[in-house]
């Protein structure tokens, strides 16, 4: 910008812009003073602009020869203060002030001319629209179109800044919730993982154990019943490696069916389409073969269902189903050789009951790492349910998951294909009450005030 500055004022000179023009050493001074502070301009602009609007009317009365890169550089500057002064008061002021004094200087030199009759002696002064006066009016509008201009650019340059700005904060922000989504996303799958993880192994390593330990004790009194208790322990561990192979599956499975669950279904717990349209068909309808498993191990249990069966989702469904299993397996762990445990399952107008109770007469015993009831907790409420668990008024322990489920159709005869019957299992005792009988045949019983139950409780 210099330099042009130095190429424009040295061309006007010779075309004799001005009869007598600044001398030299005087037109170098403002050349640097209208050109070099633009290079602050994004800094500074407001003192940046005021420098070079003070060198521009300073220029133009002492005759330096140059018309063009002074008005460049007040362009620029004007510019400047609307596209990156923070104060925008300050800016705006400024500008006004810049613009209010250049047009009044101009007019100020107009009248001047106009009343000097030695003044621009081409221009006729005769009639209203005499060619002084077009000259004059032609001067206000191009000095009216260049500040204006020069206001307007800015501020548009200003606020695009701003919108750019504020684009690219929320494409941030956006990023940042992408990747706090993604994170509580793996947590929550984690959380699942070992939920599962833990319903699974618990259950049947909690048979195993059992029966284990009746082996040992019965090996050298009774053969047979020690190897009974094996070939349950046999069984046991196969069931439980193959519901684990069903959880992988269904995790590295994105598509799997997450259709409904019948009812009661089949025994694995029969997914509402043929067996194996999905990994994991655990659901409501393998209660009864959970009951008659704790039954077969030793825990004396009874399954009734109260009211109507009908489809359920089939996450309300597979979440019933660990839920009677970890209390099932709490009450073979904590209530004693002696304890006997009932399941109901209630099917209400706008809801699903599960009731796991138990006669056990053994204390609670405060354990550290429970993690079962957290993990009961956290499958009801992903339902929109609750849970309660604590002492029964009667004596015992009971827990109780109460899931919302929207009305559906009810099944065929209260029960799905394969489903239970009080054939399924000769030591299952299986009822079935219809709808209209649920307040006469299972009345719901009350929990009594206690602390809040700890896993250790059965």
């Amino acid at each position: 910008m210099l330099v042009a500055c130095a190429l424009s004022v040295g061309l006007y000179a010779v075309a004799g812009m001005y009869p007598k023009p600044a001398p030299g050493w005087l037109s170098t001074i403002w050349m640097v003073v209208i050109t070099v502070p633009l290079t602050a301009r994004r800094r500074w602009p407001i003192p940046v602009a005021l420098v070079i609007a003070v060198a521009f009317m300073g220029g133009q009365l002492l005759h330096v020869p140059e018309a063009l890169i002074g008005n460049i550089a007040l362009f620029l500057a004007i510019y400047s203060v609307g596209a990156w002064s923070a104060n925008r008061r300050a800016a705006m002021v400024s500008r006004l002030l810049i613009t209010a004094g250049m047009l009044i200087w101009l007019v100020v030199s107009l009248f001047i001319t106009a009343t000097d009759p030695t003044a621009l002696p081409g221009f006729s002064r005769v009639g209203a629209l005499s060619p002084l006066v077009a000259f004059s009016l032609l001067q206000i509008i191009t000095n009216i179109l260049y500040f204006g201009g020069a206001y307007l650019f800015g501020e548009r340059a200003w606020i695009s800044a701003r919108e750019r700005s504020d684009l690219e904060q929320r494409t941030a922000e956006l990023e940042r919730e992408r990747e706090r989504t993604a994170a509580q996303a793996v947590a929550l799958d984690r959380v699942r993982i070992a939920r599962e993880l833990h319903d699974v192994v618990a259950h049947h390593v909690s048979v195993m154990g059992i029966q284990a330990g009746a082996a040992r004790v019965t090996l050298d009194a009774d053969p047979a019943a020690a190897r009974a208790a094996l070939g349950v322990v046999e069984d046991t561990s196969r069931t439980a490696i193959d519901e684990l192979r069903k959880m992988l599956t269904t995790l590295r499975d994105s598509d799997s069916d997450t259709g409904s669950v019948d009812a009661v279904g089949a025994a694995g717990g029969g997914a509402g389409g043929p067996a194996g349209t999905a990994p994991s068909t655990l659901g409501v309808g393998g209660i009864p073969a959970l009951v008659e498993e704790s039954t077969t191990t030793g825990l004396p249990t009874s399954f009734e269902i109260v009211g109507a069966p009908r489809t359920l989702p089939a996450v309300v469904s597979l979440n019933l189903f660990r839920i009677a299993q970890e209390s099932l397996t709490n009450v073979r762990k904590h209530a004693g050789p002696e304890a006997s445990a009932d399941v109901r399952l209630r099917y209400l107008p706008e809801s699903v009951e599960l009731e796991i109770g138990n006669t056990g007469s053994v204390a609670a015993r405060r354990s550290t790492g429970g993690l079962g009831q957290i993990g009961m907790r956290e499958r009801v409420a992903a339902s929109g349910g609750f849970l309660e668990a604590g002492p029964r008024s009667r004596g015992g322990y009971l827990v109780r998951a109460v899931v919302p489920v929207a009305g559906g159709a009810s099944g065929a005869g209260g029960t799905g294909a394969g489903g239970a019957s009080p054939e399924a299992g000769a030591q299952t005792a299986v009822t079935i009450t219809p709808a209209e009988s649920v307040a006469a045949a299972a009345p719901t019983e009350s929990i009594t005030s206690a602390p809040e139950p700890t896993e250790s409780r059965p």
